[in-house]
């Protein structure tokens, strides 16, 4: 049986422990703890409401749109924050090896989202070999129109900048806004079947998870 995510998060949590400075662990970790302390966002979006039409544009630039997505069935979206980030690559890759293979039994879609520009996306696709859309969200406005966009605090930027990495770089329009890891389960009606937010970044949804909310529509 195959590592769960949770499982293969643990993993890079030890390797990053032993090898990054001890401040930058102990302001990735304050984070972590902040995050958790404030939840999940009441204003997040719920099962049974519908998400507004919207239409991004793809690792290729081409427009993509929500009615697109839902036109053959149901569709999987996934926010996330970065290709920089480990938990989401692993997550990525989990999702396509694992997930994707069991979406044509429900005529389902998997699609990835993250305040990445196009160009940036493209990378993470590339990278990971995704064979599924993988969507630029400037500014986070799609996943603040769903309630689960939080501001990256100040040390943790400044963190993330000395290991080399300035979101205001790879994050369209400069944005330092992420959204919190959230799987969405949507019907052909846009309206959310399941829906699974995740304060701690380093968490993230398992295929178990959305393969039942998937036999459940």
């Amino acid at each position: 049986m195959s590592a769960t995510i949770r499982e293969q998060s643990d993993q890079i949590k030890a390797a990053s422990a032993a090898r990054l400075p001890g401040e930058v662990l102990a302001v990735f970790d304050r984070s972590v703890e902040d995050l958790l302390e404030l939840g999940v966002p009441v204003e997040a979006v719920k099962a049974g409401e519908r998400v507004e039409p919207f239409t991004l544009d793809d690792a290729a630039g081409n427009h993509v749109s929500l009615a697109e997505l839902v036109e053959a069935g149901p569709a999987v979206i996934v926010f996330y924050r970065g290709g920089w980030c480990p938990y989401c690559n692993l997550a990525l890759r989990t999702y396509q090896r694992e997930l994707l293979p069991e979406l044509d039994v429900f005529g389902a879609r998997l699609v990835a989202i993250s305040p990445q520009t196009p160009d940036e996306s493209l990378s993470t696709a590339e990278k990971a070999e995704l064979a599924f859309t993988v969507l630029s969200d400037p500014g986070s406005r799609v996943a603040r129109g769903l309630g689960i966009v939080f501001r990256q605090a100040d040390d943790v930027l400044a963190a993330q900048r000395e290991l080399g990495l300035d979101l205001t770089k790879v994050n369209a329009e400069g944005s330092v806004h992420l959204p919190r890891p959230t799987v969405l389960v949507l019907d052909q009606g846009r309206t959310v079947r399941f829906v699974d937010i995740q304060p701690d970044y380093t968490a993230r949804t398992e295929v178990a998870d959305i393969l039942t909310a998937l036999s459940e529509l």
